[in-house]
């Protein structure tokens, strides 16, 4: 795996770890106010369980460097998954994160595939074949 991989793969780690641990922590509310209206769980539980879905997910990417490919694909999924709060959050026009006009929240969008693609290409799924990642013995 290249180094610009492997750097991907820990900060993007790193980052869900970071935001696992807010969703429980200093910016509960915050993630709360982006649950939609019509997601049938109570928003504080969902919040929770978002936060420790995250840190499990964030903290197997660093340390489970030989599931790589595993934990990417899972991570690009709960990439997926999550994204019909953000469109609710734009639809609804829910001011959260500073995301307090209905262009930034638009915007916001935009990021969510990236945030898959960055998973996929850091878990080593896309870019080079399997067989290119693998060292030479």
């Amino acid at each position: 795996m290249s180094l610009a991989r492997t750097v991907g793969r820990i900060v993007l780690g790193s980052l869900m770890v970071g935001a696992g641990v807010a969703h429980l922590t200093v910016q509960r509310q915050e993630f709360q106010a982006q649950v939609p209206d019509w997601f049938p769980v109570d928003e504080d539980l969902t919040v929770l369980g978002s936060g420790v879905v995250e840190i499990a997910l964030g903290a197997s990417f660093v340390a489970l460097p030989r599931r790589k490919r595993l934990v990417g694909a899972l991570l690009a999924g709960f990439y997926v998954v999550i994204f019909p709060g953000n469109i609710a959050q734009y639809a609804e026009g829910t001011d959260a994160f500073g995301l307090d006009t209905d262009t930034k929240r638009l915007v916001r969008l935009f990021f969510q595939p990236v945030l898959v693609v960055w998973a996929l290409w850091a878990g080593g799924l896309l870019g080079r074949s399997r067989r290119a990642d693998r060292p030479v013995t």
